[in-house]
């Protein structure tokens, strides 16, 4: 939780932080576990330090600060370059008073010159917050990660005592108020005075932990802010707020989520269009006498009525994945309804997890299956000659490895005949599948008998080409 808000720490110090962690009992030994350089100003260390080890001797204030509990300061050399740096090593200490780290400020020597009044706000602020890590009250036990939109430092920042009036407004403060409309003098102020809701610094105040909120100002303007209590002695003595103007990232959002609108609305009007294509030439077949015509627009039927499931789907999610193994199980139902007669009933079975699919290889491998399984329910076991097995079963083997996925459609049945290749299939079923495996998806298909028939297949997951 520390880490995930120590940027603003690094900001208000004008200073690098780096995090120890003792490696030993006795503290002897420590390992830098975190590292964060500053916006505000140039960083110290230009090297990575992230899982170094320092023994004592080449930190000894980082050992003294751990064994004491207590905010040590001093100097110390940095290498590679030998340079000298200030140092302020803060103890982290959790609620229940241990220590578990310790979080070290460190910072170049400059020319000695009064600091501006930013700087000293800031430097000022950064303290209060050392005392509360000291303490155990900082970071909240609320504290949420930091996300692209969070504000920082830079930002803006405004500093409240504790009656919740304006003590300071950095630069960039100035400007996010005036974007809200707000252009009278901030110090001395409440928010509420100002003309803005203040609901969340009043929830903040009251709660002792950080609150968030959207402060909207028309249709254009929406301003972030997050305000952060500082405590002293269990009670409340002022804030941070920190402000920054997100209208256009929300501006984004809306345009994101209208268009994600319109794409399932683009989706729905797809599986519509299919459905009714389906419906009607369900009607036709049924005008139609047994035969070839009848059979292949029943085949034509089930196709079309594959490809709207995937649309049906995308319709309902956001995005252009679909968890597929919801798709497979409509397909097997869909293979159920269509057995050749109830008295010879054929158990279907689905092992494995898919996962999510792109649309791209999802639509064709939903119609790949459709084929596969109605071929198996239609051919692996024929109605004239031979004894229905009472176990006869269709097992659908899906496997994603996250770069390729594996799928295995195996019956029981009475296996593939003589000679057969799938290179050299004349069954229109078969070549859609071949296409589609090959051409479509490039992937690749093989079929061979394992008591039953046996097709594996298999399928990158990145869109083809």
């Amino acid at each position: 939780r520390l880490m995930a808000s120590w940027g603003m720490l690094a900001d208000l110090c004008f200073a690098d932080l780096l995090l120890f962690v003792p490696s030993r009992p006795d503290g002897s030994q420590f390992v830098v576990m975190g590292q964060m350089r500053p916006t505000s100003t140039q960083t110290l260390h230009w090297d990575d330090l992230v899982g170094r080890v320092i023994e004592e001797a080449d930190r000894p204030l980082v050992a003294r600060s751990w064994r004491l509990g207590e905010i040590v300061e001093g100097e110390v050399l940095v290498s590679p370059r030998e340079e000298q740096a200030r140092v302020q090593c803060i103890p982290v200490r959790s609620k229940d008073g241990e220590v578990l780290a310790v979080l070290s400020r460190e910072s170049a020597f400059t020319v000695r010159r009064s600091p501006g009044e930013l700087e000293r706000v800031y430097l000022d602020t950064f303290v209060r917050f050392a005392k509360m890590i000291v303490n155990g009250g900082f970071p909240f036990d609320v504290e949420d990660s930091s996300t692209e939109e969070s504000p920082r430092v830079g930002d803006g920042v405004l500093v409240l005592d504790a009656g919740r009036r304006v003590e300071y407004a950095s630069p960039n403060a100035v400007n996010a108020l005036h974007r809200m409309g707000i252009h009278s003098n901030a110090e001395g102020m409440r928010l509420d005075e100002l003309g803005t809701d203040e609901t969340s610094v009043v929830e903040a105040f009251a709660t002792a932990q950080p609150v968030t909120v959207d402060v909207e100002r028309g249709n254009d303007v929406i301003v972030l802010l997050r305000c952060l209590p500082l405590i002293d002695k269990s009670q409340v003595t002022g804030a941070l707020v920190l402000l920054r103007d997100i209208s256009d990232l929300r501006r984004r959002d809306r345009l994101l989520l209208s268009k994600d609108t319109t794409i399932r609305e683009i989706h729905h009007r797809v599986k519509n269009n299919l459905q009714t294509i389906s419906s009607l030439l369900r009607l036709q077949a049924r005008r139609l006498s047994d035969g070839e015509g009848k059979a292949a627009l029943d085949e034509a039927e089930r196709r079309i009525r594959s490809i709207a499931l995937v649309h049906e789907i995308l319709s309902r999610d956001v995005g252009e994945q679909v968890e597929f193994n919801e798709i497979v199980k409509q397909l097997v139902r869909m293979a159920e309804e269509a057995l050749p007669s109830p008295d010879r009933p054929v158990r279907f079975r689905l092992v494995g997890d898919a996962g999510e699919l792109a649309a791209e290889v999802a639509t064709p491998l939903a119609v790949v299956l459709t084929e596969l399984l109605q071929n198996a329910a239609e051919h692996a076991f024929p109605t004239e000659g031979g004894v229905h097995p009472a176990d006869a079963s269709v097992e659908v083997g899906l496997e994603n490895d996250g770069e390729v996925l594996r799928v295995r459609v195996h019956d029981n049945g009475v296996g593939l005949p003589p000679g057969f290749s799938v290179d050299d299939t004349t069954s229109l079923g078969l070549s859609i599948v071949r296409h589609l495996i090959t051409s479509q998806l490039e992937g690749t298909i093989e079929m061979h008998d394992d008591h039953g028939t046996v097709v594996d297949l298999c399928v990158g997951l990145e869109a083809p080409s």
